[in-house]
């Protein structure tokens, strides 16, 4: 149960969405996007979230996208992860998507809920990132088009009031070879150890990670080592793992020694599936 009470608003427009945030901003109740729920609902349970008032975008037209054409593959941030997924419409993020949660959370989680999460994994990020996606952004000065990789790092930086409307990319990026490995300690579903999404493009590797270290990244230092044809596989992968700048995570999913286990296996099987691809 949430121990507190708060307003419900529904906008139809970005424009009322975005005016409704500073309204109620200026009047101290600490309005908050809301499109799946899910972990307002969780979070406010335990009193980890508060706010006064949640803004629903699920009334606006331009979250609810979900376009194809022959440039670009658009994604409004209040579509669920399930029919994103059934859609088929970008492959290599249907692969991360089917690894997240249960099917039945799945059916409520939305791209933007889990792109903005306060949990840690995110893994949605990882796809985006690796096909240099770009996001457009609402807030008080309007609406923006910027590239993911220049907005995230750790986490989604958006300014006081904005709002994610969409995530837009490239076809020509979105056929590349792909592939996404999640491993478990134990169970099929539950937290990662580590995701790892990997991406062939130009006979070159792009990898990304979402539970090995405290946000998920993607590292283009650890990119040019998997793509150095100087070193054996093996070479690669303990390099790569040298390369690591944030502290590997050390809980009660797994120390920090069997996360850097994991990923080097996990690194072998990148390197041998998509070098044949």
């Amino acid at each position: 149960m949430i121990s507190f009470d708060f307003e419900y608003y529904r906008p139809t427009t970005i424009k009322e969405a975005v005016q409704l945030h500073q309204s109620l901003d200026e009047q101290g109740k600490n309005p908050i996007y809301f499109s799946g729920g899910t972990e307002i609902i969780t979070l406010g349970r335990v009193n980890k979230i508060q706010t006064g008032a949640v803004i629903d975008i699920k009334g606006i037209p331009e979250c609810l996208v979900m376009r194809k054409d022959e440039q670009q593959l658009t994604l409004g941030v209040a579509q669920t992860l399930t029919k994103i997924r059934e859609s088929q419409l970008f492959p290599f993020l249907s692969k991360v998507i089917v690894e997240i949660a249960d099917h039945t959370a799945r059916n409520k989680i939305t791209l933007g809920g889990n792109l903005c999460a306060n949990i840690i994994y995110r893994e949605t990020v990882l796809p985006f990132l690796l096909t240099e996606s770009q996001v457009v952004i609402a807030g008080p000065s309007g609406v923006k088009m910027r590239p993911l990789k220049e907005v995230f790092n750790q986490t989604l930086k958006l300014e006081r009031g904005e709002l994610l409307v969409q995530v837009i990319t490239e076809q020509s990026e979105i056929n590349s070879p792909s592939l996404s490995i999640k491993k478990r300690r134990q169970w099929d579903v539950g937290y990662p150890l580590i995701t790892t999404a990997a991406l062939k493009k130009n006979d070159s590797i792009k990898v990304g990670f979402s539970g090995l270290c405290s946000y998920p990244f993607r590292d283009q230092l650890i990119e040019q080592c998997l793509n150095d044809p100087s070193l054996s596989k093996e070479k690669k992968a303990t390099e790569a793992i040298r390369l690591i700048s944030t502290p590997i995570l050390d809980d009660v999913h797994g120390s920090a020694a069997y996360r850097s286990f994991v990923l080097k296996n996990t690194l072998l099987d990148v390197m041998e599936t998509l070098e044949e691809a």
